[in-house]
């Protein structure tokens, strides 16, 4: 195959989800819902935290940041799909590729780490009751925040960077609804191994770390928790952390199946099929989670519509 000019790279084709013609209107409805659910659920689980003083606490800053987060990870992809089932155009400009595939990498990596520290959050106000105000302070909330948004911008700027030098072949068809960036590294013409080394390193590293940080958390919280002689204690305690473990088995659970069915299946459609499940599927019914098992945030939510 003949290499691309690197300086005038062609524009990437999106192939989606389906190549039937007759699906695409259901897709676009579906996909459209979707999204405006998922934006609305989010953007009202923010409002209501920052309207209700009560609900001003580390745990719900976290949730407020998660939120925001979920809304971002899914503007990177869904309103690009729906544009381009729309306009009936299934293309993407290289530029357009990139920046796409580093904002994803960014908010995913960010929806991580945010877990992570939620997580931590629940040890410590429930391993920790006495000191949490004094652990978890305004300082330390925002350094934790500030720490999750620069390691997830290093991650992403790094995978960003080391897709630029590659030389891209003439066929640029992405089985995908996104510039997913395992597809675009399979496109290059030029030697990917440093790409693939970089991926496997961060996924090692970050994931690993974060779930570890997140198993350990809970570890403790459980043991702590079953240490409690009243039924009413450990109903109440189990509850402060129930919904967020809720999430984070959505989030890692749909993670993992993405990954197991890419390796399983030699497949792209039936992996973008799979990857829907954790970029749309997931930030979507996060806010019905959290509102439904958490009488705060309800409350709070009814403020908003009274």
């Amino acid at each position: 195959m003949e290499l691309g000019n690197k300086t005038h790279v062609p524009d990437f084709i999106l192939l989606g989800l389906s190549k039937e013609a007759k699906l695409q209107p259901f897709l676009f409805g579906l996909f459209l819902s979707m999204y405006l659910v998922t934006f609305t659920g989010n953007l009202l689980i923010i409002l209501a935290i920052i309207r209700d003083s009560h609900l001003h606490t580390p745990m719900y800053f976290f949730l407020s940041n998660l939120s925001l987060t979920d809304i971002c990870f899914t503007s990177t992809t869904v309103p690009k799909m729906l544009l381009n089932i729309h306009m009936q155009n299934k293309m993407i400009t290289y530029e357009g590729c990139i920046t796409q595939m580093h904002f994803f990498i960014l908010f995913v990596v960010l929806d991580n780490f945010l877990l992570t520290v939620m997580a931590y959050d629940r040890f410590v106000a429930i391993c920790y009751p006495l000191h949490y105000t004094v652990i978890m302070n305004h300082k330390v909330c925002g350094l934790l925040l500030l720490l999750s948004w620069v390691l997830s911008l290093l991650n992403s700027l790094v995978h960003g960077l080391m897709v630029l030098p590659l030389s891209f072949c003439t066929e640029l068809e992405i089985p995908h609804f996104f510039c997913e960036i395992n597809q675009v590294i399979q496109l290059a013409c030029s030697d990917t191994f440093l790409n693939y080394l970089v991926i496997y390193f961060a996924i090692g590293i970050l994931g690993v770390m974060s779930l570890t940080g997140i198993l350990f958390s809970y570890t403790k919280i459980v043991s702590s928790i079953l240490r409690i002689s009243s039924a009413g204690g450990k109903y109440k305690a189990f509850s402060t952390c129930g919904s967020h473990l809720s999430v984070v088995s959505l989030f890692y659970g749909t993670g993992f199946g993405v990954y197991l069915s890419s390796a399983a299946s030699q497949n792209s459609r039936a992996s973008a099929l799979a990857s829907v499940m954790y970029t749309v599927v997931t930030p979507m019914l996060n806010p019905f989670i959290y509102s439904l098992r958490n009488k705060d945030i309800k409350q709070a939510l009814r403020k908003i519509f009274r």
